[in-house]
């Protein structure tokens, strides 16, 4: 698991990293995708999880979703590890 700030959003390759953990969204759709970016490297799986708290929170999920064409769901009570975990 990685928790960071922005500071390491770029430009870090960390293998092995398969969750990462927002505490905030981030202000454009850019740096969610680099935040976002450092789990799942190298071929591997991952979970992305962010704490979505306010209306601009949600806007900036709303763009993410259009600009990147994905739909970001609400994190399930029981995630099945195999979302992001290799074997």
């Amino acid at each position: 698991m990685l928790v960071a700030i922005d500071l390491v959003g770029r430009g870090i390759d960390i293998e092995r990293v398969n969750i990462g953990l927002n505490y905030d969204m981030p202000d454009s759709a850019d740096t969610y995708l680099h935040r976002v970016g450092r789990a799942g490297r190298f071929g591997t799986k991952a979970l992305a999880v962010t704490f979505v708290s306010s209306n601009s929170d949600s806007e900036v999920r709303n763009q993410v979703q259009e600009r990147f064409e994905v739909d970001i769901k609400e994190l399930p009570e029981d995630v099945d590890s195999s979302l992001y975990m290799s074997t």
